[in-house]
């Protein structure tokens, strides 16, 4: 039933393709697919019609989808079933027999599950311009893959099937991810922090206010001896400005010049869920990265939390799914990097626990200091008890956890968790 469901989606969105050739910018990568995707969206929505579909449908069944357009919302309300896929086939095509608006530009995201997936995709959909984030020392999703390498064989398969006047945009500063230009026709294209990257990052801050209290980031992005000022409210991380680079990366190749991508990237605040700050209860401040997490991530998330002041600092760190038999290796190596940045440790999952475990051995923190749940449930019940004023809370896990569970928890006004959380939809809530 599902093979023969893929392919009526593939041939459809192959038929929209056909006639009102769109096209097709592809992200890849192990962390900062979204925010690029919607960094890249920022940029060339200033110009030309751009669809970026809600959420990560970036396999065979959610890249169609997103072709095929206007069924993310309640793909993500209220799930798939026999019903809602009935409809997206019968509508799609009757809507196929009629010349419809359609975008002139598709950001779509590619996602790699399993080996192979990727090829799929790029055969079925070939991309105009790809992107690739990061793959990282031990990715997310490294247990169906022998090691780090063949996770990056398996992205580069984004940017081999690229045409020689397509581009392929590289992340400079993961070695992985550049080598793919020795794979591609295309012309590259490199961005990041280091000086050798054609849109390349620098003057890198946190932005406090007079509390220290963080605001957002600011940067700067050279292009050719040219450069532009970035400012992102309400996101913090060095993450925020790999994918402003990688939307201004995108925004070169199609033809923009930087005053334009400046302009364009004035409202970009980057998607929930991804480092964002929102106001905590007793005044406190959290860092919500409740979206997922691999080892990649999370020690980022850790950074930024030992950059930034506060009188006290807390990190609520759930299990990393799917590391398969780094797993164990992975969380310790995160209890010795908290334990040197926290004062206080909250773990969640029994993963987590060798976070815990590991930074206990550290005796930076004390057992006091240490607390373990087994749910988000239960650490949602006891921590708004131990939030005090001006605390900086740090939260993060892979999404499995539903760690966005405790932000709600501890935000100032729960109401808002709809509009500034993640997985808020029926469909999760249900769950």
């Amino acid at each position: 039933m599902q093979r023969l469901l893929k392919l009526k989606l593939r041939l459809l969105a192959r038929m929209y393709l056909r006639r009102y050739k769109p096209a097709i910018v592809a992200v890849t990568g192990n962390t900062g697919k979204t925010s690029t995707k919607e960094a890249i969206g920022a940029v060339l929505g200033a110009r030309w019609e751009t669809r970026v579909p809600q959420g990560n449908l970036n396999n065979e069944f959610g890249v169609p989808l997103a072709i095929l357009g206007g069924w993310d919302k309640e793909y993500y309300d209220r799930g798939s079933s026999l019903w809602f896929w009935a409809k997206v086939l019968f509508s799609s095509f009757f809507r196929f027999l009629f010349w419809m608006k359609y975008p002139e530009i598709l950001v779509l995201e590619y996602g790699a599950d399993h080996p192979g997936d990727i090829k799929k995709l790029v055969q079925a959909y070939p991309p105009h311009i790809g992107v690739v984030t990061t793959v990282g020392d031990i990715p997310v999703h490294i247990e169906y893959f022998k090691n780090a390498d063949a996770m990056a064989k398996e992205k580069s398969e984004l940017v081999q099937v690229l045409k020689p006047a397509d581009f392929a945009v590289l992340n400079r500063d993961d070695e992985r991810v550049f080598a793919m230009s020795e794979t591609t026709k295309a012309k590259v294209l490199s961005y990041g922090f280091n000086e050798r990257a054609k849109v390349r990052v620098s003057d890198f801050e946190y932005r406090v206010d007079s509390e220290g209290i963080p605001l957002g980031v600011t940067f700067k992005l050279h292009h050719e001896g040219s450069f532009i000022p970035v400012n992102i409210n309400g996101s913090l991380g060095k993450s925020q400005a790999w994918a402003a680079a990688a939307g201004a990366a995108v925004g070169l190749a199609t033809g923009l010049n930087l005053v334009q991508i400046s302009q364009a990237m004035s409202g970009y605040q980057g998607p929930k869920g991804r480092l964002k700050i929102i106001k905590g209860l007793n005044d406190s401040t959290m860092i919500d990265d409740t979206y997922n997490a691999s080892p990649a991530s999370m020690s980022l998330a850790l950074d930024v939390l030992k950059e930034l002041p506060a009188i006290r600092k807390i990190a609520v760190l759930g299990d990393m799914l799917e590391l398969g038999e780094h797993t164990i290796s992975a969380h310790r190596e995160m209890g010795e990097k908290v334990s040197g940045t926290a004062d206080m440790l909250v773990c969640i999952g029994l993963r987590a626990k060798f976070i815990a475990e590991s930074a206990l051995e550290t005796r930076l923190l004390s057992e006091e200091q240490v607390l373990s749940f087994d749910t988000s449930e239960e650490a949602a019940q006891k921590l708004p008890g131990l939030i005090r004023r001006h605390d900086l809370v740090l939260v993060k896990s892979s999404q499995g956890i539903r760690t966005e569970k405790i932000v709600k928890a501890i935000m100032a006004d729960p109401s808002q968790a709809s509009k500034l959380l993640v997985r808020q939809s029926k469909k999760w809530l249900s769950k």
